[in-house]
């Protein structure tokens, strides 16, 4: 059963997504919430000291290494991340998701979350929960039951007021466009083609599989995953927006605005 995963302004409409769903019949173990909005009682559970974390936050947090804690309760777990702040996350999934949103490998956020949502989740999909939280918002993620398909779960969501993640990938990048056009488009050039290998490249910088590795150390999974990436300007421009990707993701963390120029 696919992933089904949505963006939401407040918590609580959130958490209305959450009750739409167990509606429905999804299990609660099947759904996760990610936030920044928390109470004082959520802040005052989270460990102050590694001592007081069990053994699955020590062992994120040996991975991530800026984990707050375990803050009790049905899979409650707090995470700062860079240039975010901390991130509150409740479901059996939700500390996976915030260690892969966080920094975790590739390959231990693949496999970790694999194992969570059996059907896996896209990891090109994180960078955009985290600039939802990043924006204030929440993110509920859900693996549907199989009585309940993922039309359904989507639905379900829809009606209490989220934006689905694929709408939330599309508004970030007209929001980009302007700044970014420069770099595909030479003057006087169509740019359909050009913006499209770009922008592959740019959010390939911001998939965790990729992050922290160069562009050639990472060349061939990107020929994989693109097996039409062998046309010498398709290449550059994928490179060039891969290179552009990884300034802007190190300037998101920072809290800074990525210059217009690499």
């Amino acid at each position: 059963m696919k992933t089904v995963a949505a963006v939401f302004n407040t918590r609580a409409t959130a958490e209305q997504g959450v009750a739409e769903l167990q509606s429905l019949g999804v299990s609660q173990d099947r759904i996760t919430l990610l936030t920044s909005q928390s109470t004082p009682e959520e802040l005052a559970r989270v460990p102050k000291s590694d001592s007081e974390q069990p053994g699955i936050v020590k062992e994120l947090g040996a991975v991530v290494g800026s984990m707050a804690g375990f803050a009790g309760g049905f899979g409650l777990v707090a995470l700062a991340l860079p240039g975010i702040g901390p991130i509150f996350a409740f479901g059996v999934a939700g500390g996976l998701l915030l260690g892969a949103i966080g920094g975790v490998t590739g390959e231990i956020a693949g496999k970790s979350l694999d194992n969570a949502l059996s059907d896996g989740l896209p990891t090109d999909e994180l960078f955009f929960y985290e600039d939802a939280l990043r924006d204030g918002r929440s993110v509920v993620v859900v693996l549907p039951d199989a009585g309940v398909t993922p039309e359904a779960a989507r639905a379900a969501l829809e009606k209490a007021g989220a934006e689905s993640i694929d709408r939330a990938r599309e508004k970030w990048w007209m929001g980009l466009r302007d700044v970014e056009k420069e770099h595909y488009e030479p003057e006087g050039a169509g740019s359909e083609g050009r913006e499209l290998w770009f922008r592959r490249g740019f959010e390939a910088a911001l998939d965790p599989v990729n992050r922290g590795k160069s562009y050639q150390d990472s060349r061939s999974a990107h020929q994989t995953r693109y097996p039409d990436l062998y046309d010498e300007e398709a290449e550059k421009r994928f490179r060039r927006g891969y290179e552009r990707g990884q300034a802007y993701l190190q300037a998101k963390r920072s809290n800074q605005t990525v210059a217009k120029t690499v």
